[in-house]
């Protein structure tokens, strides 16, 4: 009898392991939906990922030898002439090595190396083919070392429904979170690092809800905020309660630009007399406020119409000129927007162009400006900025010494900008550094 019953036992435990399982399969089909709208990270790096990976490394030797990236063991007639009286398999051509793929929040990485002879841009020309093969939204391609490529996937487009929130709060000083990468990584403007951005973008292509995001996010940070806005303050006057000073026309952005020279001039001595290079060599408590200007719509500073607006113009290019080389090192920052940014505007657009080191392109209504934009610094991002369609709004493409990727700025209204201004009111610095007659 016991042994009847042990026999008993033992068949029927596979069958309650397969109603488990059964049970468990059921239960993620019918939540998995769920899963991946509410923790799409959770669900990519659970069930997407490893689905991808291993579609990845089962295609690689096929759709590498499909992209004419194989390379055959033996010539051509060698081949024939000895196989063809053996009946023997033709040699597996040798394939780029495939490196550890490892997931990212939306997407993978890899790394490949190359066969002699092979450049980076053969695998440029092949990344859509890999992102068609391997059913994902996109794939980048970028020289991570001599021999090396890295490979760069998006599951799907992390820019279509930006997910990483906007957080309240100082943070860390002259460092903020405006938006999502397409990697699915924060868009983040860390002006310590990158301290001059120049940013363009057409009339509702996103130009202004980025600033919003950036206002909205140093904000709370103890640093002075300054605004151009040669337009009559249309966009700036909405943050006007927490900017230290406002001009609304170019005779006032002059004369602000002159007193902003003088302030970096002051603190220059001051480094000298401390022997330190830079304000953050100072004392904490004698350490001046960091001053971030933003200029909306640069071209009204150097359209001329007279004379008299060609020297007010000469005077505004020559001291943003001199705020940009002087200021990464006394604590004064550039952002420069506008919906045109040429060489017709004059010569000293393009030597400020030359002193912002990050730039920003949304969606333009003419080639010239995505040229002045990313031209000199990457063809790839310029093919990619030229490709934003007017419904992409928001979508830009930011580029850096350090390679560019594409990117969307979380949505700031003009209200939120206008009761985030209200809110940080009071901590306003006071620019008693400046001359007074200047503002």
């Amino acid at each position: 009898m016991n042994s009847a019953s042990t026999t008993s036992a033992g068949a029927t435990w596979p069958s309650w392991v397969l109603v488990v399982a059964a049970v468990l399969v059921s239960g993620l089909l019918l939540a998995g939906p769920a899963l991946r709208r509410r923790y799409p990270v959770a669900w990519w790096l659970l069930f997407g990922f490893p689905a991808v990976a291993l579609r990845v490394a089962s295609t690689w030797r096929p759709l590498m030898a499909g992209c004419g990236l194989a390379v055959s063991r033996r010539p051509a007639l060698t081949v024939v002439s000895g196989l063809v009286g053996n009946g023997a398999a033709p040699p597996q051509p040798r394939v780029p090595r495939l490196g550890l793929i490892r997931p990212t929040p939306g997407g993978f990485c890899l790394l490949v190396r190359l066969l002699p002879g092979q450049v980076p841009e053969n695998f440029v020309k092949a990344a859509p083919a890999m992102a068609e093969g391997w059913g994902v939204h996109a794939v980048r391609v970028t020289s991570w070392k001599p021999g090396l490529v890295r490979v760069v996937a998006s599951a799907a487009d992390p820019l279509a429904a930006p997910r990483i929130p906007r957080t309240r709060g100082p943070g860390q000083l002259l460092r903020v979170t405006v938006g999502s990468l397409e990697t699915g990584a924060a868009w983040v403007v860390d002006l310590r690092r990158v301290p001059h951005w120049l940013i363009v973008g057409a009339t509702r292509s996103g130009k202004s809800t980025l600033i919003n995001a950036l206002v909205a996010g140093l904000a709370p940070q103890p640093v002075a905020l300054v605004g151009i806005d040669c337009k009559g303050g249309m966009e700036l006057s909405l943050y006007e309660p927490r900017l230290s000073a406002l001009a609304t026309n170019r005779e006032q952005a002059v004369r602000l630009l002159a007193a902003l020279v003088d302030l970096t001039l002051d603190r220059m001595t001051a480094c000298r007399a401390a022997r330190v290079r830079n304000i953050w060599g100072l004392p904490e408590k004698i350490r001046p406020v960091p001053v971030v200007v933003i200029v909306d719509e640069i071209a009204e500073l150097f359209l001329v119409a007279s004379r008299n607006e060609k020297d007010e113009a000469q005077a505004a290019g020559t001291a943003l000129i001199r705020l940009a080389q002087l200021g990464a090192a006394l604590g004064v920052f550039l952002v420069v927007a506008g919906q045109r940014v040429g060489s017709d505007l004059g010569p000293g657009v393009t030597a400020l162009r030359a002193q912002l080191g990050g730039r920003v392109c949304h969606r333009v209504a003419d080639p010239g400006t995505a040229e002045m934009a990313l031209g000199d610094l990457n063809p790839d991002a310029l093919k990619a900025a030229q490709a934003i369609t007017p419904e992409q709004a928001g979508t830009a493409v930011l580029a850096s010494g350090d390679g560019w990727e594409r990117a969307r700025s979380h949505l700031i209204t003009e209200a939120d900008a206008e009761s985030i201004a209200a809110e940080y009111a009071h901590l306003t610095p006071d620019l008693s550094e400046m001359h007074a007659g200047a503002l």
